[in-house]
């Protein structure tokens, strides 16, 4: 349950702070006076959109802070899996800077706005007159039934299984798409491929290519060049190394007769040796130089070749031209193989759609077993509340899997005796959609472990005696939940354990939203104008005390019984 809440600088709230009771908890006040307010506050902890706009002092953040008693409600579970602390006082707290930056904690952790509502959703359940509203929302009149069948695990496994398939089938789809184009575009591809590897190119051939074939262009001139040079080396009749033979001889005469000349010889005997090799060298690369026509025109054109090639791909090396043959070897592979996928692709979508289909079935089936239940215990629920010819069928439909099942669920209604039941949406007026959706939210309140329910003026459209049952619900659901109600009916507000009265501040410069908790005395006070207006009568007002005693007296009656 709520056990304390804190509201600072938000709207009209300068600063407001309340510990519910942990059974019916009444707001009352005048119109305008911040009811709403307080309940956009709350709504702020269970995940709603922030906005700047509401900062009662935008030089100031604001601090919606709530703590619930969550002991014995079993959500250890779900802080688990978001990775959060678990105590049995939850604190949840979210903050609003002045730049209009919101920020969530969950017992000081910060958490996203998705782990926000997934938390305080097994919190708090707030209606509103939207939710009357949404009651002719056959995606609503799904959910009263799964939250009756209790389906929760049903629903949570069929939903698995319902994303495999849908991703199984998507996966089958995908590869069926890409095999209809690579088929389309095989016949080329693999024309390609079969060029490229024909041609059998190697990485390094094309600069090897292009130095061998400009040797074999150029033979005659190097083969002149290298003659030459070797002819200045070694020629028979003056050669550098005759010359350089003779200087050695001469250093060596000169080395026997002074030693300090040894390191003289010495290179220049170095310098033969290298000049010797040199020119065996020049010698050896003269004789390699041949004069081939034939590996010319080899050469050229293999180089001819690898250019188309380059050209016809717009590439600029042998590397990128590899690289795309290999991509060509896979997509005409792929398309060998294609058949084979498709199949194994199929068979994986079938398993999971039935697996998927028998998972539909079981959720299926205990939805509709409890229709007739929920049927009986709302008829009988809108008897109570003043409505005793209503009718109610439920309609189930089989439809195509979707993310909630195979069923369409269809409340179809009659406040009327002998008028055939039709669309909620088109046939409910606006007080029979409150005295349904509290008989609902009444029969919904023992399946759900919800710690906290907020009824924001679930009480549209009734009033006199359907108030007092309305009122007695309440009452009575809040023997095990803490029920939160803002309301403008007396029947209504004289059934609370507390009573809150909400109302406008104008003693500063700016107007305050402010709330009290009212005394006996001042509750009778407050009854006693919502019967008679501002300046109620002495009658009224002993009439008011009698309501609240009747009430409590009546309250220990029927402690140990249901209402309907």
């Amino acid at each position: 349950m709520l056990a304390n809440l804190l509201i600072k600088n938000y709207a009209l709230i300068e600063h407001l702070e309340l510990s519910p009771d942990s059974q019916l908890n009444i707001i009352t006040g005048e119109t305008g006076a911040g009811k709403s307010i307080m309940l956009g506050a709350i709504g702020l902890l269970l995940g709603n959109r922030a906005d700047t706009k509401s900062l009662y002092d935008p030089t100031q953040k604001c601090i919606i802070e709530g703590v619930y008693d969550v002991s014995g409600y079993a959500l250890e579970h779900i802080f688990e899996e978001e990775e959060l602390d678990f105590t049995t006082h939850c604190i949840v707290r979210r903050e609003i800077s002045q730049a209009g930056k919101s920020r969530a904690f969950v017992n000081d952790t910060p958490v996203n706005l998705e782990t926000l509502r997934r938390v305080t959703s097994q919190l708090m359940d707030i209606h509103s007159q939207h939710d009357s509203i949404m009651l002719g929302n056959n995606e609503f009149q799904l959910t009263v039934v799964d939250v009756y069948a209790q389906t929760e695990a049903l629903l949570k496994k069929y939903r698995s299984d319902y994303k495999t398939y849908k991703q199984s089938k998507e996966t089958y789809e995908t590869l069926k798409q890409e095999a209809d184009r690579l088929r389309r575009e095989f016949d080329y591809n693999n024309f390609l491929y079969q060029e490229l590897a024909e041609a059998a190119l190697q990485p390094e051939e094309q600069d090897q290519l292009e130095r061998e074939l400009n040797i074999l262009e150029n033979a005659v001139e190097i083969k002149e060049r290298l003659q030459l040079a070797y002819e200045y080396l070694d020629n028979p009749e003056q050669s550098v190394l005759d010359m350089l033979k003779s200087a050695v001889g001469s250093l060596s005469q000169a080395s026997r007769l002074v030693s300090e000349y040894e390191p003289l010889r010495e290179r220049a005997q170095s310098t033969l040796i290298e000049l010797r090799d040199l020119a065996n060298e020049i010698q050896s690369a003269s004789g390699q130089v041949e004069l081939d026509d034939d590996r010319t025109v080899l050469v050229k054109e293999r180089l001819d070749l690898i250019y188309q090639l380059l050209q016809k791909h717009q590439m600029k090396s042998i590397a990128e031209l590899l690289t795309l043959q290999q991509d060509l070897e896979n997509k005409v592979s792929k398309v060998m193989n294609l058949d084979e996928d498709l199949a194994k692709a199929l068979l994986k979508t079938e398993r999971a759609q039935e697996k998927m289909l028998q998972s539909a079935k079981k959720l299926s089936a205990v939805r509709r077993s409890v229709t007739t239940s929920i049927e009986k215990n709302i008829c009988e629920g809108l008897s109570e509340l003043g409505m005793p010819n209503a009718s109610l069928r439920i309609d189930v439909v089989e439809i195509a899997p979707t993310a909630d099942g195979i069923d369409f669920i269809s409340f179809l209604f009659s406040a009327n005796k002998g008028i055939r039941p039709q669309e909620l949406r088109n046939v409910a007026s606006g007080g029979e959609f409150s005295r349904l959706m509290m008989v609902i939210k009444y029969i919904l309140a023992d399946k759900r472990r919800l710690p906290t329910i907020v009824f924001d003026e679930i009480d549209t459209g009734v009033s006199g005696e359907i108030a007092i049952k309305m009122g007695n619900m309440m009452r009575q659901m809040a023997h095990n939940h803490q029920i939160i109600a803002i309301t403008h009916l007396h029947q209504i507000a004289a059934q609370g354990e507390a009573h809150y009265f909400v109302y406008k501040d104008h003693s500063s410069e700016k107007t305050v939203s402010r709330i009290r908790k009212l005394t006996f005395e001042e509750r009778v006070h407050e009854i006693a104008q919502m019967i008679g207006g501002n300046k109620p009568s002495e009658i009224v007002i002993h009439n008011a005390r009698e309501i609240l005693l009747g009430t409590a007296d009546q309250s220990k009656k029927k402690n140990q019984t249901n209402l309907f």
